[in-house]
């Protein structure tokens, strides 16, 4: 199949690719900009200047500036509408007259919807004519996600006010979510998992899974570690003001990590990502805990990993991160949630542990046997590279184009 014109509708500039959401929005477009036309328009800090790689794959591209919802009007949406936030996240008036002028001067035979907060623009996608054929690419089952943060808070009386609008939210969304999965002409979902659960929610629909992807060659191994590492490093790396990895960096700092220090003192964690939310900001005062805020690349901190770790508690979809560290060998200790979506046998590509004793040992055993490390690295990566590159995703995705 060649020769499609395609244009994607993202909520931020897929390149570079340094968390989930980039990551797949930039997987898709270099993958298919190799056998088709594709155009982005997406939002962007002003004023924007493409990097050669987002140039060199897109024919077009233009660039909205990202508009700021302040707290006073996130309530007042709140309290006044019946929209779930995500609807009202990215509502942009300079995007929509954006859009319309680009779909008055030129036709797109696919028209990529990457995420739930470009739904409110389906309108025009629909009024097009000839009309494109729309694919809404839903990254996470955005309702589950929501009910799974609401039953998590609900067990800390502290976080109660959270568990309130998570629960409003989830209720919002279960509608909302159903009525963008009808009106796209099809529905990708990134895991098994999610797919069920959107047929759940709206019966009938048959979602395609494209899971989340990587391109191998970019995540060599014997990268350099980040200055500083020691030999008994763990390693969690995401966007840090992200509610879920929040919620899993202080349920393994306060529940996990000492356990493990009790055997090994050495052990380090390294929390790397943009952002770290206020809620992290008692974790800086323990010498145990690097918080690294914005980094270059993560990569030169997994190569660090002695072990990486994915202790999610709430979430949906399938996380990046878990490919990532597989991709570069690294040993991985995760929560079946957090491995949610991809077909793992615990002690075979990763080990999977949910309590916090349970956790904490599965780490220490890995610390202190190095070749189990390196054996679960080698097999993790093989996974990875018969399921999980862009090569052999791009095909999957191109068989349900019309």
């Amino acid at each position: 199949m060649t020769g499609m014109k395609i244009l994607f509708l993202t909520p931020q500039v897929p390149y570079p690719p340094q968390q989930g959401t980039a990551l797949r929005n930039w997987g898709l477009i270099a993958g298919l900009a190799a056998r088709h036309q594709v155009s982005l328009l997406t939002f962007a800090a002003q004023p924007f200047q493409p990097a050669p790689a987002l140039a060199a794959a897109c024919a077009r591209i233009e660039t909205v500036e990202q508009p700021v919802r302040t707290l006073s009007r996130r309530l007042r949406d709140l309290l006044l509408t019946r929209q779930p936030d995500m609807a009202l996240r990215l509502a942009s008036p300079l995007f929509r007259q954006r859009l319309a002028a680009w779909l008055q001067r030129e036709s797109f035979d696919i028209v990529h919807i990457e995420g739930i907060e470009l739904a409110p623009y389906l309108d025009l996608l629909e009024a097009a004519r000839p009309r494109p054929f729309l694919l809404f690419d839903d990254h996470n089952c955005e309702y589950l996600l929501q009910k799974r943060a609401c039953l998590t808070d609900l067990r800390h009386p502290l976080r109660w006010h959270g568990a309130a609008y998570s629960f409003v939210q989830w209720q919002r969304l279960h509608r909302y979510e159903a009525q963008v999965c009808r009106r796209a002409d099809h529905v990708l979902a990134v895991s098994a998992a999610d797919a069920a659960a959107l047929r759940a929610l709206a019966p009938g629909l048959t979602p395609t899974v494209i899971p989340n992807g990587l391109h191998l060659s970019a995540y060599a191994p014997d990268t350099p570690p980040a200055p500083g590492m020691g030999q008994q490093a763990i390693v969690f790396t995401g966007k840090m003001d992200y509610r879920p990895n929040i919620d899993a960096m202080l349920w393994f700092a306060r529940q996990v990590l000492p356990r493990i220090r009790q055997q090994i003192p050495q052990a380090h964690l390294w929390i790397v990502g943009q952002r770290p939310h206020r809620r992290l900001d008692p974790l800086r005062a323990d010498p145990a805990i690097t918080l690294t805020g914005q980094v270059e690349s993560p990569q030169p901190f997994i190569a660090g990993a002695a072990v990486y770790v994915v202790p999610m508690r709430m979430g949906g979809g399938t996380r990046l991160k878990v490919l990532e560290a597989m991709a570069m060998e690294r040993a991985v200790v995760a929560t079946r949630l957090g491995a949610e979506g991809f077909p793992v046998v615990d002690g075979q590509e990763l080990l999977l542990a949910d309590e916090p004793e349970v956790f904490a040992e599965a780490v220490v055993s890995l610390l202190k046997d190095p070749q189990r490390r390196a054996e679960l690295g080698r097999v993790a990566r093989a996974f990875v590279q018969a399921h999980y590159d862009w090569s052999v995703l791009i095909p999957r995705l191109e068989s349900i184009y019309p």
